[in-house]
């Protein structure tokens, strides 16, 4: 399948044309590889990561799709791997 409609199928993007604009900035990488074309293949297992505001998001692919459906039905297409960090006023907290 291919990446872009992945990305709006999963909801981690707004639209199709902001998701291929992200597979097109190279700020996106599949498996590590850095993309530069929406019509990169994804299939389950890959592992997608991307930038977004101040963090990176990484999921790992755990299903295809034929449909853009309701956000429970896309939160199973994948599984997030991103590391958060604690919010800095938490970490001042703690001292």
């Amino acid at each position: 399948m291919r990446l872009d409609k992945w990305l709006w199928f999963a909801r981690l993007s707004k639209s199709r044309t902001d998701a291929q604009r992200l597979c097109e900035s190279r700020h996106l990488r599949l498996d590590g590889r850095v993309i530069d074309r929406a019509s990169a293949l994804v299939r389950a297992g890959s592992v997608v990561s991307f930038a977004r505001a101040d963090e990176v998001i990484v999921v790992r692919v755990e299903g295809l799709s034929d449909r853009r459906g309701p956000f429970v039905e896309a939160r199973e297409l994948y599984t997030d791997l991103t590391q958060r960090r604690a919010p800095l006023t938490d970490a001042l907290a703690a001292v």
